[in-house]
């Protein structure tokens, strides 16, 4: 049964892994061409196995502009783009004035998903749709993430102006924000396996369900968000989050 998605091109950067990854999984099945940047392929090969051309992947580095240049030229090719999501994503415990870890993680989770729009903006079809990855913690405190957490508030509120800039070009821009994922970005903050655990407790005591987030659930809005089904949705901040911020 064919879909709204169906030989439509989208592009996802950071789809190697997690969210990223289901997105991109989630979009093939239903259809879509997907093209994709990351600085290693992951787990793509095993998509790809699957869903053959309809899944293309450039090495790459959303800091880098040469790099983002190349994906843009992908997309020429490929496009028009339809859905775009800027999914690349890092995160560091660091000291909450530590200023080069502040730049290290903006320069992905900022600046990075801005200049992947601001390198894709020529090739959005008409319509289109954008969505960002925000966090749930934006509207709360987390000791060590601090760098983090302002990073995508940061990101959060460019996104409600773009989407006023961007509406009269018939793209829709919006934010999806995670709350506590099972991913493999907690193995790189640099937590010992004890603190691990004790974060993922006090986490856990705050969900709703009493577990983490799968990476298919976050992918599942971000494909509403993407589709037709949310077409009167502009700037908005959908929190993902099993209940985290309720309490």
């Amino acid at each position: 049964m064919q879909t709204e998605f169906q030989d439509r091109l989208a592009v996802i950067t950071g789809a190697s892994s997690g969210i990223g990854l289901a997105l991109c999984g989630a979009l093939l099945a239903r259809g879509a061409k997907v093209l994709t940047m990351s600085r290693t392929a992951g787990e793509l090969p095993a998509l790809k196995e699957i869903y053959g051309e309809r899944l293309q992947w450039c090495a790459g580095d959303v800091t880098c502009q040469d790099d983002l240049q190349q994906l843009a030229r992908r997309a020429a090719v490929l496009g028009p783009v339809a859905w775009l999501v800027p999914c690349a994503g890092i995160a560091e415990m660091a000291d909450s004035l530590d200023m080069p870890a502040f730049q290290r993680q903006w320069a992905v989770n900022g600046a990075g998903a801005l200049n992947t729009l601001a390198a894709l903006r020529g090739e959005l079809a008409s319509p289109a749709s954008v969505v960002f990855v925000g966090s749930f913690l934006t509207g709360s405190s987390f000791p060590g993430l601090a760098a983090y957490i302002a990073g995508k508030a940061a990101l959060a509120a460019q996104a409600r102006t773009l989407a006023v800039e961007f509406a009269r070009y018939d793209v829709r821009i919006n934010l999806v924000s995670p709350g506590p994922t099972a991913t493999s970005m907690w193995d790189h903050l640099g937590l010992s396996e004890k603190e691990l655990d004790d974060v993922a407790d006090t986490l856990g005591k705050r969900l709703l369900p009493g577990h983490f987030l799968d990476a298919s659930a976050v992918a599942n809005v971000i494909i509403f968000q993407l589709s037709q089904g949310a077409r009167g949705v502009y700037g908005q901040d959908w929190k993902v989050d099993n209940g985290y911020t309720l309490s």
